[in-house]
């Protein structure tokens, strides 16, 4: 198995970096029920949403993180435009920042400012000091849901607006896990 993890001296305190294939998580509970936060952009203009949908895995031998993001979400225009996003999770105690950054809306109001968490560069992209782990992602393919697509009838109440997905690809360049919590 191929480490593709970017090996730049870069540093964040309180954090240590770990290879991918070193990550000892369930992703389904991970994603799926931990939740993480999605976040694009720079410290001066970013913006960050809550997701439970996604996964980690191998692809075209890479280790990679895949993402969804509807197109109305503000989050969508900032990961389509930077090239590189993070996935960042936390502890339980943070749920009800994760349910607020799920709920309101960037272009409403400053989620970090609201919520309390603080932005950090991480690599090329951002993530927050407060997260557990932290997995920075470049880009390397998008694809969006086509209906056409779907095989199980189920799948179509999930988009009774017809506003599907686009999915995002991003091989996992670093990860990093909190050490102060």
């Amino acid at each position: 198995m191929q480490d593709n993890t970017n090996r730049q001296d870069t540093e964040i305190e309180g954090f240590v970096r770990v290879r991918a294939d070193e990550l000892n998580e369930n992703a389904i509970k991970l994603i799926g029920t931990d939740w993480m936060l999605i976040t694009a952009g720079t410290i001066d203009n970013m913006n960050t949403m809550t997701a439970s949908w996604g996964g980690l895995g191998m692809l075209w031998n890479r280790h990679v993180a895949f993402i969804f993001i509807r197109p109305q979400r503000y989050t969508y225009q900032f990961v389509e435009r930077e090239d590189y996003f993070t996935c960042s999770f936390y502890d339980e105690r943070f749920r009800s920042m994760l349910n607020f950054c799920g709920t309101y809306s960037g272009r409403d109001c400053n989620k970090p400012l609201e919520v309390g968490i603080s932005p950090i560069k991480v690599g090329h992209s951002i993530a927050f000091s407060e997260a557990r782990l932290i997995i920075e992602c470049k880009k390397i393919y998008y694809q969006d849901i086509n209906r056409e697509n779907f095989l199980a009838d189920f799948i179509n109440k999930h988009y009774p607006e017809s506003d599907y997905h686009r999915m995002f690809i991003g091989e996992i360049t670093s990860a990093w896990i909190n050490q102060e919590q």
